[in-house]
């Protein structure tokens, strides 16, 4: 048997292994592909402003959301910190609540977002999700299951290197390689609190947005139609945070670890 034809069985063994114990671990993709991915979605949001308008008159704004975004990069919990892209921008369009993240760090969050949010610390946990998404690879991680166990043995063996271009294009389209399942949701919503324990953010802050996110949803039409359809957001998400913060001593929060004051100056200077 040839050294590649035993890898590929090495690999399809693995791949089986883990499928079946239904966890998501495996990746074939190194980190470079995240990197080419996250880049390769960037240049496209950017060529498309009609559905993704860059706000570009509001220095002040980016640059808001680009230093709680570095606050929550300074954790040590953040490995991929000096590899990964990790960049900042502000989508103006007020009528969607959501942020989100490509492979390799792009992060990009919305006016709309923005307005809704109520204090820094819950803005921070939303960065650390869309954080914990990249460090994760979640994307990479679903493509590689997505594959197959046929297509991966060709992939490995070269049979038909256009098959994995041809999938990477297919899955990003739309953004939809960044359709998380529960189990990437919740898994960034810990890690999310694991990098804000370090910050000087109240750690369990996000609950607040999906508590919100509860309460207004069906009363705001289609705002959350693109958050709900790459963030499912299912009770037990709140009811994890709740179990983590007690397991943490159930810390308190307040306006010196929330920052509502500083925040609602900064929805001020929103366009």
């Amino acid at each position: 048997m040839s050294y590649k034809k035993s890898l590929v069985k090495i690999l399809i063994i693995s791949f089986i292994s883990f499928s079946c114990s239904g966890s998501l671990g495996v990746n074939i993709f190194p980190d470079s592909k995240d990197i080419e991915l996250g880049r390769q979605i960037d240049q496209e949001i950017r060529k498309n402003p009609k559905e993704y308008p860059i706000l570009k008159d509001r220095p002040e704004i980016k640059s808001y959301v680009e230093q709680v975004g570095k606050k929550v990069l300074s954790s040590p919990e953040v490995k991929k910190k000096d590899l990964y892209a990790y960049q900042f921008e502000v989508i103006h369009d007020d009528s969607t609540i959501n942020a989100f993240c490509t492979p390799g760090g792009y992060i990009y969050v919305y006016t709309g977002l923005l307005r809704f949010v109520d204090n820094e610390a819950t803005l921070a946990g939303i960065i650390g999700h869309e954080i914990a998404h990249a460090e994760r690879r979640h994307a990479t991680r679903r493509m590689t299951n997505a594959l197959g166990i046929q297509v991966l043995a060709a992939v490995v063996l070269g049979e038909n290197p256009s098959q994995l271009a041809q999938i990477s294009a297919n899955l990003f389209a739309g953004l939809g390689l960044l359709v998380n399942s529960r189990a990437d949701e919740t898994e960034s919503d810990t890690y999310s609190i694991k990098y804000l324990q370090s910050t000087e953010y109240y750690p369990g802050a996000i609950r607040y947005f999906f508590e919100k996110v509860q309460d207004g949803n069906g009363k705001r039409g289609g705002a959350f139609e693109r958050l709900l359809s790459t963030h499912p957001l299912p009770h037990d998400r709140i009811k994890n945070v709740e179990k983590i913060m007690k397991q943490l001593g159930d810390p308190q929060p307040s306006e010196e670890n929330l920052f509502s004051s500083r925040y609602a100056e900064m929805k001020k200077k929103l366009p």
